[in-house]
C-alpha cells in the first residue's frame, strides 16, 4: 500500500486572524508548524469573499513554506489568474457559494465539462497538477478524467456526517479513480475519530484536512494535533 500524505488546511487560522483585523495570528507560521509535525503539504482556499485567507496570503505561504501548496479555488477567472501568477504545487478546483458555511458538496464537472476542460488546460500547461474535488460519484470521476484533471479528491463529507453507505461509496470511487488513471484524495469533515476507515482505503493517496485540526489545535496545540493524526493515518493503512 502506497503511503498516504496529510495535506493541513490552514484556513481557520486566518479566520481567527481576521476577526480583530490583525496581522496574528499567522497562517504561515501555523503551515511551518504543521510541516515540522509532518504535514506533507499546506492546503488553503481563497474564497471569492474571502473571509479566511486574503490575496496577499498566497504568495507569502508559497515563498514561505518548503513543502507543496495546494491552492483550492473556485472556477473563475480571478482565480485562475491568481493561480497562474503565483503557480502553486496543485490547484484544486472546488464549488463555491457565497451563502454556504463550508464547501456543501462536490464540484458538478458533467454539468461544466467545457468551462472545466479549459480551465484545466491553462493551469497544466503552467505545470501546476489539477485535482477536482467531487462527491463519490462515478459519473463525475469520468468527466474528470475526461476534461484532463490529474487528480479527484472525494468529498468525505457525507461520510464524516454518517449517512448510510457513504463508506462503501468512497471504497468504490477510490477504486474507480485509480482504474481511471487519476490520483486520489479525500477530504471533509474527517476527525481523530473518523479517519481511520477513509486513511485505510489503499487507493487514497492523501487526505486534506483543516477544520478539525485546527479546532483541536485550541486544546492540544498544533505540533500534537498534526502529529496524532499522521499516526492515525499510519496505523490504519499498516491495520
Amino acid at each position: 500500500m502506497k503511503a498516504q500524505r496529510l495535506g493541513v488546511n490552514v484556513d481557520h487560522v486566518a479566520t481567527l486572524r481576521n476577526a480583530r483585523g490583525e496581522a496574528y495570528p499567522d497562517p504561515v507560521a501555523a503551515a511551518l508548524l504543521a510541516i515540522a509535525a509532518g504535514a506533507d503539504g499546506i492546503t488553503i482556499h481563497l474564497r471569492e469573499d474571502r473571509r479566511h485567507i486574503r490575496d496577499a496570503d498566497v504568495p507569502a505561504m508559497k515563498a514561505g513554506i518548503d513543502k507543496p501548496l495546494n491552492f483550492e479555488m473556485a472556477a473563475t477567472e480571478e482565480m485562475v489568474e491568481i493561480a497562474l501568477a503565483v503557480r502553486p504545487h496543485a490547484c484544486c478546483i472546488v464549488p463555491e457559494k457565497r451563502t454556504e458555511v463550508t464547501t456543501e458538496g462536490g464540484l458538478d464537472v458533467v454539468g461544466h465539462e467545457v468551462a472545466l476542460r479549459g480551465i484545466v488546460g491553462r493551469l497544466k500547461a503552467a505545470g501546476i497538477r489539477v485535482s477536482m474535488f467531487v462527491d463519490p460519484d462515478p459519473v463525475q470521476l469520468r468527466a474528470s478524467a475526461a476534461i484532463g484533471a490529474d487528480i479527484v479528491e472525494l468529498h468525505t463529507g457525507g461520510y464524516a456526517h454518517g449517512a448510510a453507505g457513504e463508506l462503501e461509496r468512497l471504497v468504490a470511487a477510490a477504486r474507480l479513480t485509480a482504474e481511471l488513471g487519476l490520483e486520489c484524495h479525500a477530504g471533509h469533515g474527517l476527525t481523530f475519530d473518523n479517519v481511520a476507515p477513509v486513511a485505510a482505503i489503499a487507493e487514497v493517496v492523501e487526505l486534506n484536512i483543516g477544520h478539525f485540526l485546527i479546532g483541536q489545535a485550541v486544546f492540544d496545540g498544533l505540533p500534537a494535533v498534526v502529529r496524532r493524526m499522521k499516526a492515525l493515518m499510519v496505523a490504519a493503512r499498516a491495520g
